[in-house]
């Protein structure tokens, strides 16, 4: 009941958790909205406790089983930081480059397939609410900035640009299987337009040049994210640590590709210019991902993984949205939609580097985010909908993808030292994630001691320490800066990962028994994962 309640709260949610029957409606993001699903919070959490108090006062246990148990607790976990986040206006200021109301309203359509009628009438639908979801959007930036809460103008500048981009002529709206100039597409993007004009004329002069957030709202971010209270200055100092280590490796490396004298970029660059490792244009792209994606499901299927059925498929696409990131939508509920892997590839780039790119693969893929939703979702006697669908932990999610990378790694999948090079450069990057997110966002003095970080500092740092495009760096940059907390918790979850693993292997565990049970409990916080798995 609670998840329908919420699909039906937020339609958006629905076509993401593949639940039918809401198709061709959109939330309006107004404050309204957002105090709904605070509400309906709130009841879920009375329930929570309602729960609690049966299980303490009751003698007889039947009734409840370790999965109840295990839900109430992630469900008070979840749902009352949620309901903090909001009781702080978080969510009436909510605007970034990467997870926004306007990121949601462009990448459902992403999710809704349009090859009938029936199917291209509920885009159509959908299109036609577009405009009303941006004016409630608006009515709850402008609330927010009434209470003094603005995003930062780097962010505000962003969405501008991507609102400016979903209004213009060939926008990724016009390309949704309907009718050259429907009266909807138009309107849609009209309606894009006005945003970008509002928020420049409304929004923007009363938006911080601060980008940092403090200490204070980090600390409940990294909540969120992490699914486990964090030492941040314990955390930062290990980053820092991490990034030697990997530089040290990674020097090595390069004097083992290319000889005595050469340094980690002139090896990488040397990759770059090798044709073993070059793909030309996204078709060909597409199908490098799709044999790489399915050829990791054959090797480890009855190996160190069991792999239902279902998750054996999964699907290799282009984001038309372009924005440099890399990404996975999981399937519906039954399967019908398949889980996707997609490379939102920037409008100029053509040639791709495999050498770079093939941790990626794995970490969207299989054994990462795949095989960990795929089979959270196939595990319908013990999981509810709720667990298997909609909770998501980063730290959890995004940690053990990172753990699955370096699986991969020590499964033999990187003999080859330039993908082992580009493995590093991916390892690298969450390591430098770590420093830059907590560096900045609590005003920490910078490495060198020369000042405290700020963006123009962590570009630079971000730029030493990978071996990323311009137009990716800089998007990347700004998603640390808009979503404080997120980038953080991968490194973070892949050390929580390895530590519980170790634990676990310790205890008497082998790994594939030990990857079939961690995974067995969905997508939960790492805290709670951690006392049910470990003796």
């Amino acid at each position: 009941m609670f998840v329908h309640d919420l699909a039906a709260l937020s339609p958006t949610s629905a076509t993401d958790w593949g639940i039918p029957g809401y198709e061709g409606e959109l939330q309006d993001f107004s404050p309204d909205y957002w105090n709904a699903l605070a509400e309906r919070n709130r009841d879920m959490v009375a329930d929570v406790d309602a729960f609690d108090d049966g299980t303490d006062d009751n003698d007889d246990d039947e009734d409840f089983d370790d999965v109840d148990r295990v839900t109430a607790e992630a469900l008070r976990d979840r749902v009352c930081l949620d309901l903090s986040l909001h009781h702080q206006g978080e969510t009436l200021r909510m605007l970034n480059n990467i997870d926004s109301p306007v990121q949601t309203i462009r990448d459902t359509f992403l999710m809704m397939p349009g090859e009938s009628d029936e199917e291209r009438e509920n885009i159509r639908e959908r299109l036609s609410r577009v405009p009303d979801a941006l004016h409630g959007y608006c009515e709850s930036l402008a609330l927010a900035a009434s209470q003094g809460r603005v995003a930062a103008a780097r962010q505000v500048d962003e969405v501008i640009s991507q609102c400016e981009d979903l209004g213009d002529t060939g926008s990724v709206l016009e390309n949704l299987g309907l009718e050259e100039n429907d009266p909807v597409v138009l309107e849609a993007q009209s309606a894009f337009q006005r945003v970008a004009g509002w928020l420049g004329e409304q929004l923007a002069p009363h938006a911080p040049h601060e980008d940092a957030v403090g200490r204070e709202r980090y600390e409940q971010f990294s909540h969120l994210f992490v699914g486990e209270f964090v030492d941040l200055d314990e955390a930062y100092l290990w980053s820092l640590d991490q990034l030697r280590a990997i530089d040290a490796e990674q020097q090595e490396l390069a004097v083992q590709l290319y000889g005595a004298g050469t340094t980690v970029r002139e090896s990488m660059k040397k990759l770059n210019a090798d044709e073993r490792y070059i793909i030309h244009g996204r078709d060909a792209l597409v199908e490098w991902m799709q044999t790489t994606a399915d050829r990791a499901v054959s090797d480890l299927a009855g190996t160190y993984f069991t792999i239902p059925e279902p998750v054996r498929t999964i699907e290799c696409r282009i984001d038309p949205a372009g924005t440099g990131g890399i990404f996975y939508t999981p399937p519906s509920d039954d399967f019908s939609r398949p889980g996707r892997m997609w490379w939102s590839v920037p409008k100029s780039q053509e040639i791709f580097h495999t050498w770079q790119e093939l941790t990626t693969v794995f970490h969207e893929g299989v054994p990462g985010h795949h095989l960990q939703i795929g089979q959270t979702m196939t595990n319908t006697e013990e999981l509810n909908l709720w667990r298997r669908a909609v909770c998501w932990n980063s730290g959890h999610g995004e940690g053990w993808a990172l753990y699955a990378e370096t699986l991969m790694k020590e499964l033999g999948y990187h003999e080859d030292p330039g993908t082992r090079m580009g493995y590093l450069d991916a390892q690298r990057l969450r390591a430098a994630r770590v420093a830059i997110d907590i560096g900045l966002h609590l005003g920490k003095k910078n490495p060198e001691g020369t000042g405290p970080w700020d963006a123009s500092y962590a570009r630079s740092f971000l730029r030493e320490n990978t071996f990323m495009a311009e137009a990716n760096l800089t998007f990347e940059l700004t998603r640390y800066l808009g979503w404080p907390g997120q980038a953080a918790s991968y490194a973070i979850g892949q050390r929580l990962w390895k530590d519980l693993r170790d634990d676990a292997v310790s205890q008497g565990m082998d790994l594939a028994e030990f990857h079939s049970r961690a995974l067995s409990y969905g997508s939960i916080p790492m805290a709670i994962l951690r006392d049910q798995l470990l003796d």
